[in-house]
């Protein structure tokens, strides 16, 4: 029997489904991937709930079948967090080095952090993360880890990420019905780049852009740094409503289109070939050019990759990530699109495969389950390093906060 001692659960809820998954660390820090459950999910919409009682519904039988499968009881989890009500904003903090040897430690990480907090929140926002970008000791600027350090005063540049203060508590709220604690909120594409993305990567300039069922999240790095982040109101699923509003055919049978012959190039695509319906609902009697399928897809998928290209325009990195882009989710997987990509916004791009885990099956090290992976690699992290600064609380704040927000 598994202890729950050295267990790591997260829990990625999205607009179509959700995904349960656990892991150990072993002695050696390894993650050793112990299952990924998934279920229907409705009551969410664009990554918010809409609809309490449907998402109660859908995450207690998610969970009632992992628990099963698995064998452990699961009562908490990192949660991921994502929709259109999720900004970001510059903050800077500054606070003076009390101690008499001048020397910078933990604590006044956290304080300046702390400081770096104070800034004027948009009305009903809540602050998800904090992350520092770069710490300055007595205007030496650029320092990744201040730590150790001597100095008199001590600065942060972070950014800081936020998201709509109901929101937060209907997910929580949710959560708490079913009875699983939140370990920590953490906001998706955050959780995605940690599982496909590598160092280097970081470094040079890269952006990931995790294709959702309703939504598509972009996050951008370099020099090691988060540089921007944003969510589109635009997913997989909108292609295959494309499809279906085009051919005037169900969203079911449109899916079944779209996964078996769809793609997002157009070239080599002959318009002489022909699909029958019937062949994949027995109440269809029309067949359809693929070429014409193919044209309904190139054109969703094309306004996606100009959307994100847009916002790289905004931060001046069109055309300006070395490392290029890395494509993930579920609606990263369309065949094709590693390509369009390419062609529209003119950089390298490649297919973003979750690793840095143990699995003994390979289905697992798949782009749909990068979201729920990066949860468990962020909390190993966590499960090693329990004051890591990159996030605005540690477990014990966490659930303080969680508490005093759910009960009356």
């Amino acid at each position: 029997m598994l202890s729950n001692d050295n267990i790591i659960n997260a829990l990625d809820i999205g607009s179509s489904n959700i995904k349960l998954a656990s892991a150990r660390v072993d002695e050696q820090k390894n993650l050793h991937l112990i299952g990924i459950v998934e279920g229907p999910s409705t009551g969410i919409n664009k990554g918010i709930i809409t609809d309490i009682e449907d998402t109660v519904a859908s995450i207690s039988h998610c969970l009632d079948k992992a628990e099963k499968i698995i064998g452990l009881s699961l009562d908490h989890a990192f949660v991921a967090i994502s929709g259109t009500h999720i900004i970001s904003q510059d903050s800077r903090g500054v606070i003076a080095i009390s101690h008499p040897d001048g020397e910078i430690k933990e604590s006044d990480v956290e304080r300046v952090l702390e400081t770096a907090q104070t800034i004027a929140t948009p009305p009903n926002y809540e602050i998800i993360h904090v992350i520092p970008r770069s710490f300055t000791v007595d205007n030496q600027p650029d320092i990744k880890d201040p730590v150790g350090m001597t100095g008199i005063r001590l600065e942060v540049n972070a950014q800081i990420i936020l998201g709509l203060q109901s929101q937060i508590k209907n997910l929580r709220k949710c959560l708490y019905r079913v009875g699983i604690k939140d370990d920590e909120l953490v906001f998706t594409p955050i959780a995605s780049a940690q599982a496909v993305l590598n160092k280097r990567q970081k470094e040079l300039g890269v952006a990931v852009i995790d294709i959702g069922d309703t939504t598509t999240s972009i996050i951008v790095f370099e020099e090691g740094d988060v540089l921007a982040i944003k969510v589109l109101p635009v997913g997989s699923r909108h292609i295959t409503s494309d499809i279906a509003i085009g051919l005037r055919i169900s969203m079911d049978l449109a899916e079944k289109i779209k996964m078996n012959y769809g793609s997002a190039i157009i070239d080599k695509i002959s318009k002489h070939e022909i699909i029958n319906l019937n062949e994949l609902d027995k109440n269809e009697t029309e067949s359809v050019s693929r070429k014409t399928i193919v044209e309904i897809i190139n054109a969703r998928c094309e306004e996606i990759f100009k959307l994100v290209d847009n916002e790289l325009k905004k931060i001046d990195r069109s055309r300006k990530l070395p490392a290029g882009v890395v494509l993930t989710g579920a609606g990263a997987k369309l065949s094709g699109l590693v390509n369009l990509a390419k062609k529209v916004l003119k950089l390298p791009a490649i297919l973003g495969v979750p690793g840095g885990f143990q699995a003994v099956n390979k289905k697992f090290f798949d782009p749909k389950y990068a979201t729920v992976i990066g949860l468990l690699l962020w909390g190993r992290e966590m499960y090693l390093k329990p004051q890591k600064r990159i996030n605005r609380f540690n477990f014990a704040d966490l659930f303080k906060r969680y508490f005093k927000k759910i009960l009356p």
